[in-house]
């Protein structure tokens, strides 16, 4: 694609102390007309080396997932949006793809396009384990004809009519250690708690072993994590903990609800959590 001729299409970008990773993301989408940082109060580069690539940058006070990734869309100055994470980028075969397709879909009526996200795990890139190799995914959307949900983790995006299929991986650098991995998945499950507590869903102790060994089960066979050997056992290992932990933190929640503020101010001290509004 002809760097000199951007498209009208806005790039969005959600940021917390994304130093790292910014400017990859950034710089791999050369062909948008705009490139927009939404960040919630970054206390380390990101937002100087977003500007240093071109980008405007947005202070917004942290509003949940969904609600975040509404209110970024609200901001853009087109209505196509290409929604990144800051820790992924196009491939160089993405870019090319989008080409020859974007100009085509700009034109069209079509609601938008999914991308195909292939995931690094423990240093190097799954082959083979569904949500890690080539997880389907909505990131290109017209935003009137799509619309983000409005969860505070887990949020998806809703097309309102048909969309297409980019063949070319969307490259992710998932976790860059198992440390790292923990540290997001601890605090997905204290969202998803949240979100179950306030429904007044209270998590039943006795199925944590059967939910354990289904969701190993359902992800090392089923979604081919076997094939990714080594690497695929403690991808599935890791997706049933998350499971089980989640529903046990929940029914921490309903039996000492004091325990809610207490973990939310130890994510909020350990730069895990946002401060909400």
């Amino acid at each position: 694609m002809n760097a000199g001729k951007p498209l009208p299409i806005s790039l969005l970008v959600l940021t917390y102390n994304e130093a790292p990773n910014i400017a990859r993301c950034l710089d791999s989408v050369a062909f948008a007309q705009e490139k927009l940082v939404i960040d919630c109060g970054s206390t380390d580069a990101t937002a100087e080396i977003a500007r240093a690539r071109g980008a405007r940058v947005v202070q917004q006070p942290w509003l949940g997932f969904g609600l975040q990734r509404r209110a970024a869309s609200a901001l853009a100055s087109h209505p196509w949006i290409l929604f990144l994470d800051a820790d992924e980028w196009l491939s160089g075969e993405l870019q090319a793809e989008f080409a020859r397709r974007l100009p085509q879909l700009l034109d069209s009526g079509y609601a938008g396009a999914y991308l195909l996200r292939s995931a690094w795990f423990m240093g190097a890139r799954m082959q083979w384990y569904r949500p890690l190799a080539r997880e389907r995914i909505e990131r290109v959307y017209h935003r009137e004809r799509a619309q983000w949900t409005e969860s505070s983790v887990h949020e998806a995006l809703v097309f309102n009519g048909p969309a297409i299929e980019l063949r070319s991986p969307l490259l992710h650098a998932y976790t860059p250690s198992l440390v790292q991995r923990g540290l997001k998945d601890l605090y997905y499950a204290e969202l998803r708690a949240r979100e179950w507590n306030q429904r007044g869903r209270r998590g039943r102790i006795w199925l944590a072993p059967i939910i354990f060994l289904v969701t190993f089960l359902k992800d090392y066979v089923l979604r081919l994590a076997a094939l990714d050997g080594a690497r695929g056992y403690v991808a599935a290992h890791l997706a049933a903990s998350y499971a089980v932990y989640k529903r046990l933190r929940c029914y921490e929640m309903a039996v000492h609800p004091e325990s809610i503020e207490l973990a939310r101010a130890a994510l909020v001290r350990h730069g895990l959590e946002r401060k909400q509004p």
